[in-house]
């Protein structure tokens, strides 16, 4: 999400990182940039979840700037927030950045076309994203069987 990547002002590093690193947790992803705004967020996260993605991470438009509405788009769209997923993330970053506590950044299961998805934004920047997914790639696979209908006697280790 950023006004200047969509315009090809700057170039999009936060995305192909992400993708490389869900990648490593086993995602398939990809990348699609959007200018920053409450409807071309949520135009993006609808048009992803209607294609089917059980995981949906966004990267930009999560800090206290007026253009950074990414929770704003995303809210509506959460059936179920996991604040806590997102409290992680901020906790995380601001071991290195302290300002990654302003991050405004949401996390929450939204229905998709094949059942129910993980969306969570994160900030744009590529050391937000190696929190992010850092504290996310863990909990991929027991976050994706719960969403399947998974027993919760299948925890993730200690």
């Amino acid at each position: 999400m950023s006004d200047r990547c969509a315009r090809g002002d700057a170039e999009d590093v936060s995305g192909p990182l992400a993708v490389e690193l869900l990648a490593g947790a086993g995602v398939r992803a990809d990348v699609v940039v959007v200018p920053d705004g409450v409807e071309s967020v949520r135009g993006a996260l609808r048009a992803a979840l209607a294609d089917g993605a059980r995981v949906v991470l966004t990267t930009g438009g999560t800090g206290i700037s007026p253009r950074d509405l990414t929770p704003e788009g995303t809210r509506d769209l959460l059936a179920r927030e996991l604040p806590g997923l997102a409290e992680a993330i901020r906790a995380r970053g601001a071991v290195a950045v302290p300002a990654a506590v302003l991050s405004r950044g949401l996390a929450g299961i939204a229905a998709g076309r094949d059942g129910e998805a993980l969306v969570v934004n994160a900030p744009g920047s590529p050391g937000a994203v190696r929190d992010a997914l850092a504290v996310l790639g863990p909990l991929l696979p027991h976050v994706l069987d719960q969403l399947a209908g998974g027993d919760h006697g299948r925890a993730l280790p200690v």
